[in-house]
């Protein structure tokens, strides 16, 4: 298939393949709180299948020659550690609050990162981001509040942290243009082992938490490699629109699976974050949509895809 009718394939396939990592990802809620066992052992076992998995698609890719390079250098190894770092957070804030705090609260990622962007980069901060970026904040706000009372603000905090360490990287993803993204990620999979043998010991889990983890470790990494081969077949913007679905498929995931409902600070907060997200996503996505092409830049797509 070529031409038109091959990008048309192309794209609806991307599509697909980035809903299906969003779906994927947001089953991570519901498999930390059935583990129990700590957040640092979750993220070793996490981090030791992930990372093989990871790993073994970049040299897949690399055999078929369109594989990054295995150099980290200095800006991949500062993404490697910040990726640990976000991953341990991550864990365990769900082991400490709701789950839909925690997607709630990582989905104001862009605006965080805009204005990383913004300090680091230089790029334009624009007005319309900047609103939506409010409205975020007093979404969280009242979660956060809620947690005051609830005794979950510690894993609204982590949640927090996790974000913006999350944000400082995908900022840095920007500035580090040339670094091996993917295989900086399966570093910092294998570097998330290390933590809990400072601890405990990873290998005295409970025999039946084993499956469990193993399923996660295959869960991260099937999410990044869906994410990865469906956000090269479609455009920045619309990628971004279409992982806002994290956030309902995470929470409906607590739902089904743990029955968790979350208080309604937290609904009303998440509905505020959720729909200035999808707002400004969807923005992002209809200037691109409509954005004149450039020449050339038709047949250079193309090429990539």
């Amino acid at each position: 298939m070529t031409g038109a009718a091959g990008s048309a394939s192309e794209h609806r396939l991307g599509i697909v393949l980035v809903a299906l990592s969003a779906a994927v990802f947001g089953l991570a809620g519901v498999l930390t709180k059935s583990i129990d066992t700590d957040p640092l052992t979750i993220t070793s076992w996490r981090g030791l299948i992930g990372g093989i998995l990871i790993s073994a698609y970049v040299f897949w890719r690399r055999a078929h020659g369109s594989g990054e390079s295995l150099r980290l250098g200095r800006s991949g190894w500062m993404l490697a550690v910040l990726g640990t770092a976000a991953s341990i957070a991550f864990i365990a804030a769900f082991k400490n609050t709701y789950v839909a705090n925690v997607v709630v609260i990582y989905a104001t990622v862009p605006f965080v990162v805009a204005i990383l962007a913004w300090l680091i980069v230089g790029e334009v901060f624009r007005r319309e981001t900047a609103l939506a970026a409010t409205a975020c904040l007093a979404g969280v706000a009242i979660m956060v509040w809620s947690g005051l009372s609830g005794g979950h603000l510690f894993g609204d905090l982590l949640a927090m942290l996790m974000t913006f360490i999350f944000a400082l990287y995908a900022a840095l993803v920007r500035r580090f243009r040339d670094a091996p993204v993917v295989w900086a990620g399966a570093v910092s999979a294998f570097l998330g082992i290390f933590p809990a043998w400072l601890v405990s010991d990873p290998l005295s889990v409970p025999l039946e938490d084993v499956p469990l983890l193993v399923a996660f470790g295959f869960n991260f990494a099937l999410a990044v490699i869906l994410w990865t081969e469906g956000a090269r077949r479609i455009p920045a913007a619309e990628a971004g629109l279409l992982g806002t679905t994290e956030v309902p498929f995470g929470i409906f995931f607590a739902w089904l699976f743990l029955a968790e409902v979350p208080p309604s600070a937290s609904l009303v907060g998440g509905a505020i974050v959720l729909t200035a997200v999808i707002l400004n996503a969807w923005r992002d996505w209809s200037e691109a949509r409509h954005a004149p092409a450039l020449p050339g830049m038709v047949e250079k797509e193309s090429k990539k895809a």
